[in-house]
């Protein structure tokens, strides 16, 4: 269990586990481990050396995140040429420190990671952390990531365009280390959280995997009448209709905000077409679009052709979007969202997209009850997505409160 630390010192950190009291120790990193760059000699790799599947994982900015490993992107050079370099090749308990370019990103290259990945190097944009037998290299790592930590990483950092850390700076960051025992604990209690989160993470990933492969085959494709799964009780064409006779818009203007001195505590989102969707809220009263549960709407970026579907009040930041809503009765909206997230189209140009192209464009549609079928279908698995995203971003965030207390 942990407790808060009555009688709190510089040298102890705000949450404790029960049973630890001792001051932590400050130390210069390079008395702790080892910091080792890799091989940038004459046998460093080249674009040619690197292949899809060979022996030796040479780690790129795509396998060492914020978030620790990722094995999404690899690159690999052959056993002989591995032999063939010196320093870099990682043993297990390393850390891994990016030195250049995304500067301070971490990863731990424990005994489950090794299983998977063996055989890895780093490249010439990262360092090796070596530590010795007496410190626990999963503490070192997540006091890395702690906010003392990377504040500690930013003020070695040197460069603008291309940020950068030397091997002599990182040597003389300065680490407060507790007891072995009390290493063990907390290395123990964040890899734990880790795992938590990697394990939701893995379950959003399969749910938008699964989503995606649904996309793919319950909408017709163009030569196509009917999509090639579909619920059993129907078996009618689908019929084809210009989008524009379905859907109608709304120039947004009366609702931009007029201050964006946002704050969480006020009741308003104010919203953009583009990945952020939420970009704060507002406490202005007048001019809010009133979208609910029963009158949602689309807000369709002009430009980027991004939408989102709006169900609740809200403002928004600029004018360079559509409002879209039901144009008659005797559809179901949300799938016509779907209809129109389905369209393939790639804007060419900065331009306004809506009147000139979408409200054009040819689209199929089943009738009313198979359409409601097929938009309470994705609806569930958007709940379902949001669910998982909001639960791993609480988990995220109970993991950034502890780090901030448990280092000092």
């Amino acid at each position: 269990m942990c407790k808060a630390v009555d009688n709190l010192s510089s040298k102890s950190p705000e949450i404790r586990f029960n049973g630890f009291t001792d001051d932590w120790e400050q130390r210069k990193l390079s008395k702790v481990v080892n910091v080792m760059d890799g091989d940038r000699g004459k046998n460093y790799p080249s674009k040619d050396d690197f292949s899809n599947k060979e022996h030796t994982l040479f780690l790129s900015a795509n396998n060492v995140t914020k978030e620790g490993f990722s094995f999404k992107k690899n690159q690999y050079i052959t056993e002989e040429r591995s032999n063939a370099l010196g320093n870099g090749k990682l043993k297990h308990n390393d850390i891994i420190l990016t030195s250049r370019g995304s500067v301070g990103h971490i990863a731990w290259y424990s005994r489950e990671v090794e299983s998977k990945v063996p055989h890895a190097r780093i490249n010439s944009g990262m360092l090796i952390l070596r530590s010795n037998n007496n410190i626990e290299a999963n503490f070192i790592s997540q006091y890395l990531k702690s906010p003392i930590g990377k504040r500690q990483i930013d003020l070695i950092s040197f460069g603008s365009a291309q940020p950068q850390l030397t091997k002599k700076d990182v040597s003389n960051y300065n680490i407060s280390l507790p007891d072995r025992q009390e290493q063990l604990k907390l290395g123990k209690f964040f890899t734990d959280l880790d795992k938590t989160i990697a394990l939701h993470q893995r379950e959003l990933d399969n749910l938008i995997k699964s989503k995606k492969g649904f996309l793919q085959k319950m909408f017709p494709n163009n030569n196509e009448s009917t999509p090639e799964i579909r619920f059993e009780e129907f078996g009618e064409p689908w019929k084809k209709y210009e989008l524009g006779s379905l859907i109608e818009y709304e120039q947004p203007s009366k609702y931009i905000v007029k201050s964006t001195d946002y704050d969480n505590s006020f009741k308003t989102p104010v919203l953009t077409a583009g990945k952020s969707f939420v970009l704060g809220y507002t406490n202005e009263t007048e001019d809010i679009k009133m979208a609910s549960a029963s009158n949602p709407v689309i807000i369709f970026d002009d430009f980027t052709t991004g939408s989102h579907y709006v169900d609740f009040p809200f403002k928004i930041k600029s004018s360079a979007m559509k409002l879209l809503s039901q144009r008659t009765e005797g559809n179901d909206f949300y799938f016509l969202y779907y209809i129109l997230k389905n369209i393939s189209y790639v804007p060419q140009s900065h331009e306004r997209h809506w009147i000139s192209k979408f409200s054009e464009f040819s689209v199929k549609i089943p009738c009313y009850n198979e359409q409601l079928k097929i938009g309470s279908f994705f609806k569930q698995l958007d709940d379902s997505i949001n669910l998982h995203q909001q639960h791993i971003e609480k988990l995220k965030q109970t993991k950034k409160a502890f780090l901030q207390k448990m280092f000092v």
